[in-house]
């Protein structure tokens, strides 16, 4: 699986941002897949998971309420709509595919990454 983000950009604080991560492969589809962030000097840390169906999702408590993933299986697309952003939302962000059963918040347990968009919220 090769995963490629994109959507990332400048934006102003209070303002919205829609990622992307096309992936390639036909097994898309039957994996559970991650958005991760690292900001400078900072570790990755997670953002937010979705089954591979696409029926459960779990959030990092810092953008719970702002942040919606999803996944379009047909188009092997996954999706990051961020809303309501912050300037401590600046990082590069990374998806990423695990080939292991369920969502999981660590990023040791996923297998293929993206090679991340950056993403800058001004004050």
């Amino acid at each position: 699986v090769q995963l490629q983000a994109s959507g990332g950009g400048l934006v102003q604080a209070g303002g919205s941002l829609r990622l992307s991560c096309a992936a390639s492969g036909r097994t898309f589809s039957s994996y559970p897949m991650g958005w991760f962030r690292q900001a400078p000097g900072k570790e990755r840390e997670f953002v937010a998971a979705i089954s591979w169906t696409g029926e459960n999702t779990y959030y990092a408590d810092g953008v719970k309420g702002r942040f919606t993933i999803s996944r379009d299986n047909a188009k092997n697309t996954l999706y990051l709509q961020m809303n309501s952003l912050k300037p401590e939302d600046t990082a590069v962000y990374y998806c990423a595919a695990r080939t292991g059963r369920g969502m999981n918040i660590r990023a040791d347990t996923y297998d293929y990454w993206g090679q991340g968009t950056q993403v800058t919220v001004s004050s």
